[in-house]
């Protein structure tokens, strides 16, 4: 059974045979890593000041996600950036 809407999309398409292996599989392998390291590799430190209260929830949120802190702030600063993080509005 799919877990969502997308997955399901992506496995009737599979079976429809709408896929195509690329030609050099190693090549594109290597590429797709290369990217995946890249955007994980933190290169820049930066100070913040919250209110106590912004701290202390940002805290329960990534206990509840079960992440550090510093990574849902991460998380929600590359969301905003990219156009990902909806607005309750």
């Amino acid at each position: 059974m799919p877990i969502d809407q997308e997955e399901k999309n992506l496995m009737e398409s599979i079976e429809r045979d709408e896929w195509q292996s690329v030609e050099n599989i190693d090549q594109e392998k290597e590429k797709a890593i290369m990217a995946a390291r890249n955007t994980l590799k933190k290169e820049k430190r930066i100070n913040l000041r919250l209110t106590q209260k912004d701290y202390h929830q940002i805290q329960i949120k990534a206990i509840e996600e079960g992440i550090p802190y510093q990574t849902l702030i991460s998380s929600l600063v590359h969301k905003y950036l990219n156009g990902s993080l909806a607005s309750k509005s």
